[in-house]
């Protein structure tokens, strides 16, 4: 089950269950489109692994399985794989 993670490692930006903008990993790392694209060149700097649009839980299950509350935040920002 993914944990659909609440915000972007790279910007700290808020990332909602339901938003669109929000990219992941094989691993679940959660990145905002805007440093996907513009910082990391659609790579995941942890994994080397492309980002792909996370799937969006059906409302109606989010209450049996809720997204995550833990932030995980890569203090100074991230830097592209090379």
């Amino acid at each position: 089950m993914l944990e659909l993670r609440p915000n972007c490692e790279c910007c700290d930006r808020d990332l909602l269950p339901e938003s669109t903008e929000a990219v992941i990993c094989t691993f679940e790392c959660t990145f905002c489109v805007s440093c996907a694209a513009q910082v990391l060149n659609h790579q995941c700097p942890n994994c080397g692994g492309n980002l792909v649009t996370r799937p969006i839980r059906p409302v109606q299950l989010l209450a049996k399985y809720p997204a995550s509350t833990k932030r995980v935040h890569k203090i100074g920002g991230c830097v592209a794989n090379s």
